[in-house]
């Protein structure tokens, strides 16, 4: 596939956002090219620097997704920013986290935004969106033996369904020089508990659903031992639930209807949508 004078690489193309990202800016006319190391149109590997010229020949625009299930990799992404940049990339929407601005030092979610900042030759977007409601569809927290483990107590999260993150990425891909500088912060339209996702989702499935809560680091412990997440990205388990518990969960705003013109998907309208990914597994 070669490049047109407007082509977009989505880095982690076959992904939640990143799929649906480049199926939107397809249906608006814009040449999109996915990347990862499986599935995609291009062979994308953040371990393979080999990889990376092949991706951006012919791009001018960049969707980050940085590599997942680590807590450092700003010297990778830096680099291949550098890459970009060189390669003719003149703007770049970051993937990014939820409240990025208290994330622990540990963590590169910050030093990536500011590597962005801090580029003269690129304009750049970030995006940084709520726990996503997919979340409880896929192997992140999924309904098993009837309940939801996750340490998050009676903490409430605006829980946002990705397709309004893809939605909001792709206004700033498709109008660069608008959402300069930007930085939106996706959500859904309630604070929820995951309690009340475990009551939605049992309300439309008609099977039994609840949540179990259970000790923070128990749980981190189990994940890291069971070689689900390795050491380093407990700090970001512990930093992401912490925030919930604590009360400081992400509250609904306007970012996704401000951005795109439509009001963000509500979890019920998710869970009716999705039923049948909790009614297939209803034995697990």
């Amino acid at each position: 596939m070669t490049g047109s004078p407007h082509t977009t690489l989505i880095l982690g193309g076959t992904g939640r956002t990143g799929s649906l990202l480049a199926k939107s800016l397809a249906e608006r006319g814009r040449d999109a090219r996915t990347a990862a190391r499986h599935g995609a149109e291009v062979l994308f590997d953040w371990d393979s620097p080999a990889t990376h010229a092949d991706a951006l020949r012919g791009i001018d625009s960049l969707y980050l997704v940085t590599p997942v299930l680590r807590a450092k990799y700003v010297d990778q992404v830096a680099a291949f920013l550098d890459l970009a940049e060189a390669a003719g990339v003149r703007h770049v929407t970051y993937l990014s986290t939820y409240g990025a601005d208290d994330a622990p030092p540990q963590i590169d979610i910050r030093a990536v935004e500011a590597d962005l900042t801090a580029r003269t030759g690129i304009t750049h977007s970030v995006v940084r969106p709520a726990w996503v409601m997919q979340n409880f569809t896929d192997t992140h927290l999924p309904v098993i033996n009837g309940a939801i483990t996750v340490p998050t107590g009676s903490g409430t999260e605006a829980f946002v369904d990705a397709a309004d993150i893809a939605a909001v990425a792709a206004e700033t891909l498709l109008a660069p020089e608008v959402h300069a500088g930007a930085r939106y912060a996706p959500t859904g339209p309630q604070a929820l508990t995951v309690g009340d996702v475990a009551d939605i989702i049992a309300a439309v499935t008609g099977q039994p659903v609840t949540h179990q809560d259970l000790d923070p680091e128990s749980w981190i412990g189990g994940a890291v031992a069971a070689g689900i997440v390795p050491a380093d990205y407990a700090v970001m388990l512990r930093w992401l639930t912490g925030t919930i518990s604590s009360g400081h969960g992400s509250t609904p705003n306007e970012d996704v209807e401000k951005v795109t013109g439509r009001k963000p998907t509500a979890f019920r309208e998710f869970a009716r949508r999705n039923a049948h990914a909790w009614t297939a597994t209803a034995g697990a």
